[in-house]
């Protein structure tokens, strides 16, 4: 019989099943894509520390360590409902219905898409997409690409797709629209860019975002923004410009943009043609939660985590007895947070499980300041209010669960 099932073979994943499993949980991780690792697999960049991060070699760091302890990894499966029935949960998947008494959701983030006209032609991709066809299938995305859309995850993949030796013409923003929201806004993004703004590669970037955390100061900074843009790692960020529409008879051929003022209105005749060969559209990270809700999982709306999350503690439960999540699905963060939310829930899900150990309170609690501190530690954090989001939730789950629980 199988002690815990994870849905989700990413960080947060396989840092659960090996916790579990090395209480002598018997483990079954099961991940729709062909390999584990999930976004584990595309990330590759050099830390400020001058460290590099490889997430291929993590990946098969923690594939290793769940398969010295008997974890069972199935592959391409996908999961499709859960439920709960008595004592059990059933995990409906693509090769058949599984039962365990607990139940580890892992199941990542996914992208907003922004749709603009051309955005179905062939060459077009999410930023996502062109990471993972670079770092993971080694494939060439194009020649020469713009991105549409700036935010921390779209400079991220910038630099990988550089490394690949891909040329990025430039970043824009997308029009602004009910659908692109404060995309396509200048202000907003430059404001959400600010709280990266120590990764800048320039020194005067570096400098120059200190004076532009000042809100009169990022208006006038704004008005007064090249037109051909600042670089970024080489490549003109255009806080400036909008695109309307990616063009292309059977594919990509580059795209229509408009020059925008600093409130994000196309100043009319400002119409350029830009060629390229792909589109990469980067709208951002939400926690992909769907299944956490089919099983009855009640939900929070926190911005600053990314949109809807799960109900959850610190120790990574939620209010349905024998189900636990961890990693982007309670909220945007990097891999190394996935990895020690991982971990944490583990350790919770032994002791739920009757794993007695003189130990397990203290490591548990070690774990839980772990989480803190790696997000403290972290280079980037997507959401920049992400310790505002994660009180919420923690003061959510005080008054409503804690107090049933005594």
């Amino acid at each position: 019989m199988i002690d815990v099932i994870v849905i989700g073979g990413g960080p947060a994943g396989l840092a659960g099943a090996i916790a579990c499993a090395s209480f002598g949980l018997k483990v079954k991780v099961i991940d729709e894509f062909i390999k584990p690792g999930g976004r584990l697999l595309g990330q590759l960049h050099q830390e400020p520390s001058g460290e590099w991060w490889n997430g291929i070699k993590e990946s098969e760091r923690l594939h290793q360590e769940a398969k010295r302890l008997s974890v069972d990894i199935c592959c391409g499966v996908s999961v499709y409902n859960l439920e709960k029935e008595e004592h059990l949960w059933n995990v409906h998947t693509s090769s058949g219905t599984l039962e365990a008494p607990f139940v580890l959701v892992a199941t990542g983030a996914a992208e907003y898409p922004i749709p603009l006209p051309g955005w179905t032609l062939p060459g077009v991709m999410s930023i996502g997409a062109a990471q993972v066809m670079t770092n993971v299938h080694r494939v060439q995305v194009g020649k020469k690409g713009i991105i549409i859309g700036a935010n921390i995850l779209a400079f991220a993949i910038l630099n990988e797709l550089q490394l690949a030796g891909i040329k990025v013409d430039r970043v824009i923003l997308p029009e602004k629209s009910p659908l692109s929201q404060k995309a396509g806004e200048p202000e907003a993004v430059m404001k959400s860019l600010l709280n990266a703004a120590h990764l800048a590669p320039s020194p005067l970037l570096r400098i120059g975002s200190h004076v532009m955390k000042n809100n009169r100061m990022r208006k006038i900074g704004l008005n007064f923004y090249p037109k051909n843009g600042m670089k970024v790692s080489g490549t003109p960020l255009q806080l400036r410009k909008a695109a309307l529409e990616i063009i292309g008879k059977d594919r990509v051929e580059g795209i229509r943009a408009a020059d925008i003022d600093a409130n994000g209105n196309v100043i009319a005749g400002s119409e350029t043609i830009y060629e390229a060969d792909f589109v990469c559209i980067a709208g951002g990270l939400y926690p992909l939660a769907e299944l956490a809700a089919v099983a009855g999982c009640p939900f929070q709306y926190i911005p600053e985590l990314g949109g809807h999350v799960p109900h959850h503690s610190e120790t990574m439960e939620t209010p349905l007895d024998g189900l636990f999540v961890a990693g982007n699905i309670t909220g945007i963060e990097s891999g190394k947070i996935a990895m020690a939310q991982g971990t944490t829930a583990g350790l919770s899900i032994a002791k739920y499980a009757g794993k007695k150990s003189e130990t397990i309170d203290q490591q548990l609690q070690q774990a839980i300041q772990n989480v803190r501190t790696v997000r403290r530690q972290a280079t980037i954090q997507f959401n920049p209010k992400i310790d505002s989001g994660r009180n919420k939730m923690r003061e959510l789950w005080g008054s409503l669960y804690f107090s049933t629980q005594r």
